[in-house]
């Protein structure tokens, strides 16, 4: 009898989307879900950028180099000139997604059984890229309480071994939003610095950045040689379905290596490219509009949720995402019963358990992530079907639940 692979096995669902046949059958039963499960803008891709693609003039579509166009990777030294990061074009490796840039740090700079730190809550995939790398994910936990800071240093400390070659940090944070501070990149270098680790920064939404400064990896001196960034227009132009990000690194070593992984796989893809050429060339102040339009839609879902009885969500200073804790048994129990038994005017919402985003058994299981990705009414709509599911949820602890008349 055939069989999978190990790795096959296991490879976890995505917590992100394994709700997705849930939401498609309430869809089909009439029932308006409000997608606050994934990080799918609802912000208008920049028109100049689709129509850069719609101009130009193709007579074959070819591949591109391994590393991307260099038209495309001369812009982008451009780009990151403006915030703060100097790199030149021959330490740019374009790649399909931010995905395949965190693929390729992996099969880069770590061997099967080595290990990798992540503070926790980190992004699910991280899980998945490290099975597919045969790569031991060594988690450090953030709390809630603490709105999700750095764990001291101490703890990262008590777990290094012989096998810990990296750390990885998304900044700012995705599930969490948290922003981390100069102060906490320092404490990340000096320990880096200390035992000779990689720094793998995914810094997929350093344009929204509320009550902080954003810092990258490659702001902090001495560390070059140590950092491999990860990067993807996705989040920052609305373009998710554009399949473009970048590895970048100083480390000349590291991008001869991850060469190869990008030769292997031919090209990243060549009209994306063209759009990302054009993204470019947006004025300085395109950004302006999305991250007040994001502060906004923050600043109602964190006040809705913190108005709710028993739910507590700190306040996330970047990204467009927010965890919060609820009084319910468990997270993927409620998340599938929002969306197979409850419905509150026709409608309900879909949110990401956050047992998908710890490494440690046992965590997530009274919280959830929100994107808040869709537009003001919408979360105020959300926000309504969530707080009565919250009131008729058999699975509520800690308070008396109370009439039944939403349950179907």
């Amino acid at each position: 009898m055939l069989s999978i692979s190990e790795r096959g096995k296991k490879m976890p669902a995505s917590p992100i989307r394994k709700l997705v046949p849930y939401a498609e059958a309430a869809k089909k039963k009439g029932i308006k879900v409000f997608h606050l499960n994934i990080g799918q803008p609802d912000i208008e891709t920049p028109p100049a950028i689709l129509d850069a693609v719609r101009k130009a003039d193709i007579k074959v579509l070819e591949y591109s180099h391994s590393a991307g166009n260099e038209s495309y990777r001369r812009k982008l030294v451009q780009y990151y000139k403006k915030v703060g990061i100097n790199v030149n074009h021959e330490q740019i490796i374009i790649t399909t997604g931010g995905s395949e840039a965190i693929m390729f740090g992996f099969f880069t700079c770590l061997n099967e059984g080595d290990e990798v730190i992540i503070p926790e809550p980190f992004y699910a995939n991280y899980n998945g890229f490290a099975i597919a790398a045969g790569v031991n994910v060594v988690p450090i936990t953030s709390s809630i309480d603490t709105g999700f800071a750095l764990p001291p240093i101490e703890d990262f400390e008590k777990v290094i071994t012989a096998k810990t070659k990296a750390i990885i940090i998304c900044n700012p944070n995705n599930p969490t939003g948290y922003l981390y501070s100069r102060d906490e990149m320092e404490k990340l270098k000096q320990i880096c610095l200390k035992y000779n680790l990689y720094l793998f920064s995914d810094e997929a939404y350093r344009e929204f950045c509320y009550d902080g400064e954003y810092i990258s990896a490659l702001h902090l001196d001495g560390l070059d040689e140590n950092v491999v960034l990860m990067d993807t227009i996705s989040k920052r132009y609305s373009a998710c379905g554009a399949r473009l990000g970048a590895l970048v690194t100083k480390n000349k070593s590291v991008y001869d290596a991850a060469m190869k992984f990008a030769q292997a796989r031919l090209s990243p893809p060549g009209l994306a490219q063209i759009m990302g050429e054009a993204a470019i060339d947006l004025p300085d102040n395109y950004f302006d509009i999305p991250k007040a339009e994001y502060m906004a839609r923050r600043d109602l879902l964190v006040s809705r949720l913190n108005a709710m009885p028993g739910v507590f969500c700190p306040n996330p200073g970047g990204a467009f995402y927010a965890m919060a804790k609820l009084p319910i048994d468990d997270s993927d129990k409620f998340c599938q019963w929002l969306l197979e038994d409850f419905s509150y005017n026709n409608q309900t919402v879909m949110l990401a358990p956050a047992t998908g985003f710890y490494g440690t058994p046992g965590l997530g299981k009274n919280e959830v992530r929100l994107a808040y990705v869709l537009n003001l009414d919408a979360i105020n709509a959300a926000m309504d079907c969530l707080e009565k599911a919250l009131e008729v949820y058999p699975g509520r602890v800690g308070l008396v639940p109370e009439k039944k008349a939403m349950m179907k």
